[in-house]
């Protein structure tokens, strides 16, 4: 759908003071306040900055939605900050302990079925991260190994497939969070992590010596990042896309990309030089929440 397009289907503003504005504006209205997601250890979407507040992309993109949210009620809201992780974050949804996931999270055919997402916000794919010293090129050279995965994570169902497919006989450790599941990896415990390339390139520029690291030269297929919140709450959906569809139609979307991934970032102004690729321009340029599976 053409951004223009896109824009005049949403050109109705729906207004927290409406009468049927659905379950999460209704909640927002009432309590004027909202309860963001955010995770502590994914670079640069959502984690812990040096004085251990959350700060990051998503979080950034979050912050216009409040205002948006703001301007409809007409007055201030109060922000609660909720940790989560790749276990928790859709049951957390769910259960509306949190209204919408401010982290780094991909849609995928199967999350759809439990929760909602916005208008794609960002594109990556699934690698392999391992020690240089180890001296693998591929995940044909992994053979029967450990290799660890965060719990939850659409790399668990990933991995798993690629084992069984190549016939490599992995053995699968499953982290409660990427940061353990990065510690296995450099503690020698695990001879590869999967995730998304981003989150691994985060975790590699943060780390004490990132020219110990590398990644696998496999190509696997793209996956696309959103907001996620309730699955019955299409309004919400509707605010949300329009935020981001604005956002991205102004310029200032690319802008706080550009922030947080070709520029200096806390907590150690380490530059990650993630480019944004020709499948994000695209979904910029065109606002869309497709997924492919």
């Amino acid at each position: 759908m053409k951004l223009t397009a896109f824009l005049s289907a949403a050109v109705t503003v729906l207004s927290l003071s409406a009468a049927q504005a659905g379950p999460t504006l209704d909640r927002i209205k009432s309590s004027k306040s909202i309860s963001l997601g955010y995770r502590e250890a994914s670079i640069p979407f959502s984690y812990l900055g040096a004085d251990q507040k959350p700060i990051g992309f998503s979080l950034d993109l979050c912050k216009s939605l409040v205002k948006r949210l703001e301007a409809d009620l007409g007055e201030k809201i109060t922000v609660n900050l909720v940790p989560v992780n790749s276990s928790n974050r859709i049951p957390l949804i769910q259960n509306g302990t949190i209204d919408i996931e401010c982290g780094g999270t991909s849609s995928s055919k199967k999350r759809l079925e439990q929760v909602m997402f916005s208008v794609s916000t960002f594109a990556s794919q699934p690698a392999w991260l391992t020690m240089a010293a180890s001296g693998l090129k591929s995940a044909a050279d992994m053979k029967g190994k450990t290799v660890v995965v965060t719990q939850g994570s659409n790399a668990v169902g990933i991995a798993q497939g690629i084992s069984q497919k190549e016939g490599l006989g992995l053995n699968i450790v499953q982290a409660k969070d990427h940061a353990e599941s990065f510690l296995m990896l450099t503690s020698g415990r695990a001879a590869a992590f999967m995730e998304d390339d981003i989150l691994l390139a985060g975790l590699k520029a943060q780390s004490r010596d990132p020219e110990t690291l590398v990644f696998l030269s496999d190509p696997y297929p793209k996956t696309f990042y959103g907001l996620m919140f309730s699955k019955d709450d299409p309004e919400f959906k509707k605010t949300v896309d329009q935020v981001l569809a604005g956002l991205m139609a102004s310029g200032d979307f690319t802008t706080t990309y550009d922030k947080w991934f070709v520029s200096p970032i806390p907590p150690k102004n380490m530059n990650l030089n993630f480019p944004m690729n020709e499948a994000l321009k695209q979904r910029v340029a065109a606002p869309s929440d497709l997924v492919d599976y």
